[in-house]
């Protein structure tokens, strides 16, 4: 089998700046060769056997030198593999994606280049500064911040030619080269009172930026103690970033926020957070498991037009469900002699996304409620099927079996996932998350259980969101102190405790 290498450019780090076409590529790789700026979360893409490789340079710190990872990337596709090159900003910009190119040229092994935003671009942009301006900068210039250490000019640096030009110059990887970059330009000619800022950790939450003057900015860096990874822009365009700085206007840009939910489910939660400009950290707690050849399930859609109300409780259950009746032929038509019920507005979108409006939607989003819609319209003579979770509350059953009867089908079950614990206390003990987020009952319980109890003081130092009062209960029970409980059990409204908190 023939391998072949794609050098993909994974952007400046906010995870929605990828490309499709860079997408596909983590998502058919057989190997991931990842370096320290790309965004980790990328590899949550990649398919379950992907082998990851990490490569990453910090500033004079280099995992492994360049000659040794080209020498990987080739070694690995000529083992037949899809490689995946995945590189912070764009490959051909100061990425070194011209050398890896050329020696797999040269061996002979197919590669394909996909661009992505260089941080050059979009670093800038979410600091509120336009690389050009048709008022300040017509033109712009981006370079290499890696002096000579022997204090040599670098011969193709042409430091008059920078100084003398109206464009908006951006070195890249140069904080520690910020003096000699400011003397040079200054000597040249530059206006020493020109603005510039140093952008670290550019389109990420924790981007900061500090604005001073070229004659000026050595000695502000080193106040405020800036480190790499930092883009420095030096010209006028840097006088805009108090009209047009977007990103850190966010409701909840800096904010760190732990998401403690089955990856499936997060999903929503996480975009979310960082649409809103918050970091969310992922720390799933429960795997959802099918129960796989559900004979119990088949059997009673097969006898569907026995039941007079299908009640179906979570996203999980309606895919779950739905698969099913596909898998045996069938469609939602069969459906269509019983009445519909979901809790939650999630459930209920997911249910309408199959074709079918439901029926009865509490007004908060918990089996109680939805208990109080029903006990009324019940009749002795009705059939209720709920297919569920294994380990689910009793609660709806025991009381909907004193009036009628129902019939439960366990579908799959939620199972405790355990493979990030040193992950999850690592980011407790480091003290940067704000908030803690609990969506059901079995997140905090399985939470508590992977951190152990002799850590759970560490979550006083956090501010907990509950999505509702069971929820609430659970983690009161377990000496857990919750800081707010959404209004509305759903995720936006988990969004709103945060949003709301001041």
């Amino acid at each position: 089998m023939k391998g072949k290498v794609y050098l993909v450019g994974a952007g400046p780090g906010d995870y929605k700046l990828l490309t499709l076409k860079g997408l596909e590529c983590i998502k058919k790789a057989d190997v991931i060769v990842y370096d320290r700026l790309a965004n980790k979360n990328y590899l949550k893409e990649a398919k379950e056997n992907c082998e990851f490789i990490y490569v990453g340079k910090a500033s004079s710190n280099h995992t492994l030198p360049q000659d040794d990872i080209n020498r990987v990337i080739a070694d690995k596709a000529k083992e037949g593999k899809i490689v995946t090159r995945l590189k912070g900003g764009d490959p051909y910009v100061f990425g070194r994606g011209g050398e890896e190119g050329e020696l797999l040229k040269e061996e002979g092994i197919e590669f394909e280049v996909v661009p992505g935003i260089t941080s050059a671009i979009g670093g800038l942009c979410y600091a509120g500064i336009p690389i050009t301006h048709r008022d300040y900068a017509s033109s712009f210039h981006v370079i290499t911040g890696h002096l000579r250490d022997d204090d040599k000019e670098n011969p193709e640096i042409n430091w008059n030619a920078l100084a003398n030009t109206n464009g908006t110059l951006v070195f890249l990887m140069g904080v520690a080269n910020l003096q000699k970059i400011s003397s040079n330009l200054i000597k040249e000619g530059k206006s020493k009172d020109t603005p510039v800022a140093l952008i670290s950790w550019a389109t990420r939450s924790n981007q900061r930026v500090i604005t001073s003057t070229l004659e000026n900015v050595y000695e502000t860096a080193v106040r405020e103690n800036v480190k790499p990874p930092t883009l420095i822009a030096v010209g006028d365009v840097v006088e805009l970033r108090d009209k047009l700085n977007f990103f850190e206007s966010k409701p909840l840009f800096g904010k760190n926020v732990i998401v403690t939910r089955s990856r499936t489910q997060s999903s929503s939660l996480v975009s979310k957070i960082s649409d809103l400009g918050g970091n969310p950290i992922e720390v799933p707690t429960i795997k959802i498991e099918k129960i796989e050849n559900n004979i119990a399930l088949e059997n009673e859609i097969k006898n569907i037009k026995d039941y007079t109300y299908l009640i179906l409780t979570s996203k999980n259950a309606v895919d779950i469900f739905f698969d099913k009746l596909d898998e045996m032929d069938l469609d939602s038509r069969v459906l269509a002699n019983l009445k519909v019920c979901a809790i939650g507005s999630a459930t209920a979108k997911e249910i309408k996304n199959r074709g079918i409006k439901a029926d009865i939607v509490p007004e908060k989003f918990v089996a109680e409620y939805l208990f109080e819609e029903l006990k009324d319209i019940l009749k002795d003579s009705d059939k209720v099927l709920i297919p569920r979770a294994k380990n689910a509350r009793d609660f709806l059953v025991d009381k909907i079996s004193e009036i009628c009867e129902v019939k439960e089908v366990h579908i799959y079950e939620t199972v405790l996932d355990d493979s990030k614990k040193d992950e999850v206390l690592e980011v407790l003990n480091s003290e940067e998350a704000n908030y803690i987020t609990f969506a059901s009952s079995s997140t905090v319980t399985n939470f508590v259980e992977i951190i152990g109890q002799e850590n759970i003081d560490k979550l006083n130092k956090l501010k907990v969101i509950s999505i509702g009062p069971i929820t609430t209960q659970t983690a009161k029970d377990l000496n857990i102190s919750i800081y707010k409980e959404a209004d509305i059990a759903t995720i936006d409204g988990m969004i709103d405790c945060i949003m709301n908190d001041k």
